[in-house]
Order: structure tokens, then C-alpha cells, then sequence
């Protein structure tokens, strides 16, 4: 029990201090810490990141960042697709959930690696030329015209989001947050906020699809994600006191080096 708050306290700090894309750590923690199988972690996991996505999204609906009204479409496809991945998370053999797992660190550690540029401004709205991307904000009224084009894209997203949630474990940020900053031109700060929502959404979704399937969490798992809950309250405060770079380097190298000791232990 104390080993399991242990990982969920480390796990949520990680999660609160590099942002949403730190709960891909909440499964290694689990199988590789704890014991657990993918199928009885991804549950656990989920909980627990959507439990932390829960705080962002509520703090970025109360500044008015969250665009709710795509971030509901994403999850309720999200919410009819999620099954799919859950199903085959109980089909495939373990040693391949765990390599697929092992890939998507690396994939996730690559991009935090990479240079971003940012773009800051006062405002929410961005700055592209309308029919640069698939969705585009009404500079009038700040919100989404909801062409066939932008419904689709979004569609899209959310269906592939809640099959790799479903089937990994993961709320699917790593995903959306990219995904938004090539297709809309929503600024960084609605980006990350929208994103919370969706994550929130789609965990609440998958770890009921979980239940179904007839995964429980025990006394191990609810210590796990209330130490998380804690870990994560406690990284939000101290972000804003360490070099976004150097937390994004430091994730990154954790991610790689994780994905390789998974990636052993599942070829091994």
C-alpha cells in the first residue's frame, strides 16, 4: 500500500509539473512497480489521470479556455470507440500491449524532445488565415464554425483517441494537444484547457468500459490514485518555480528510459 501511494505521489508531482502527458507514466508505474497486468492498470491509470485532467478542465472553464462544445463532440466519440480498444486490450497477448506501450513512450519522449515554437498573445484566438486549417475560430465571436470539414476532423480525433485509451490505458493528450495545434487555430493555452476536458471525459468513459469488462480496482489501485491526486495538486504549484525546457528534457529522458526497460522486460 505504501509503495502504491509512493508511485502515485511521484507520478502525480510528474503529472503536475509537465502537464497532462505525465500520466503515460501512471502504467509503467503500475506493471512495472506494482505487479499489474496492462488490463488491470489501465483502469487504474485512467482514474487516476482523469481524476488530475478534472482539475485543469474545471480551472479552464471558470477563465473561459475550454471549447466545450468540441471537446464534448471529441469525447462522445471517444465514448462510443473507447470499447473497441478496450476490447482489444483483453484480446492481444501482453508482451504486445506492452511493446505498443513501450513505442508510444518513445514516440511521446521524441516530440517533448523536439523544439516547439510557441505562440503567446493576450488572446485566445489565433492567427492563421481563414482556410489555413480544418477548423477555424469566428474572429467575431471567438468560437468554431462548425463547417462538415471541422465536425469531421474532430470526429476523427475523437475516435482514434478513445481507441488508443481504451486499448493503452492513456487519456489521449499526447494526441489531442498536437493534433489541435496543426488543425485549429486555437491559441496554446485553449488548447491545453480543451484538452483537459476531453481527457477527463474519456478516462470517466474508459474506466466505466473497464468496469464493465469486469476489471475492479482494489485497495493498491485507490491508494495509487488518491497519492496521485495529492502528487498532482502539489506539481501544479511548483511548476510555475522550475524551467518548462528542463521539466520537458527531464520527462522526456524518464519516458525513454522507461520504454526501454518495458520494451526489455516484454521481449525478454
Amino acid at each position: 500500500m505504501l509503495l502504491a501511494s509512493f508511485f502515485g505521489l511521484v507520478m502525480g508531482l510528474v503529472l503536475g509539473l509537465t502537464g497532462a502527458g505525465g500520466g503515460i507514466l501512471a502504467v509503467p508505474a503500475l506493471v512495472l512497480g506494482l505487479g499489474l497486468s496492462m488490463t488491470q492498470a489501465a483502469p487504474v491509470a485512467l482514474f487516476a489521470v482523469g481524476s488530475a485532467a478534472a482539475i485543469g478542465a474545471v480551472d479552464g472553464l471558470r477563465h473561459g479556455l475550454v471549447r466545450y462544445r468540441a471537446a464534448l463532440l471529441i469525447a462522445l466519440l471517444g465514448a462510443v470507440f473507447a470499447p473497441v480498444g478496450i476490447y482489444f486490450a483483453h484480446q492481444l497477448p501482453e508482451k504486445i500491449l506492452k511493446v505498443l506501450f513501450s513505442l508510444l513512450m518513445i514516440m511521446v519522449a521524441w516530440r517533448m524532445l523536439r523544439p516547439e515554437k510557441l505562440d503567446d498573445g493576450p488572446s485566445d484566438h489565433g492567427h492563421a488565415n481563414w482556410g489555413q486549417k480544418n477548423c477555424m475560430l469566428d474572429q467575431q465571436t471567438g468560437r468554431f464554425s462548425w463547417t462538415a470539414k471541422c465536425t469531421a476532423t474532430l470526429a476523427a480525433l475523437g475516435a482514434v483517441t478513445g481507441v488508443v485509451s481504451g486499448l493503452l490505458g492513456v487519456g489521449g493528450g499526447f494526441l489531442i494537444v498536437p493534433a489541435f495545434k496543426q488543425l485549429t487555430d486555437v491559441q496554446m493555452r485553449g488548447i491545453v484547457a480543451t484538452s483537459l476536458m476531453v481527457i477527463s471525459l474519456i478516462s470517466i468513459i474508459g474506466v466505466i468500459g473497464a468496469f464493465h469488462a469486469g476489471v475492479r480496482i482494489d485497495g493498491l489501485g485507490v491508494s495509487f490514485i488518491v497519492a496521485s491526486i495529492v502528487g498532482m495538486i502539489l506539481g501544479r504549484k511548483l511548476c510555475a518555480r522550475m524551467p518548462a525546457r528542463g521539466l520537458q528534457i527531464g520527462f522526456a529522458s524518464i519516458c525513454v528510459v522507461v520504454a526501454a526497460y518495458m520494451l526489455f522486460r516484454a521481449l525478454a
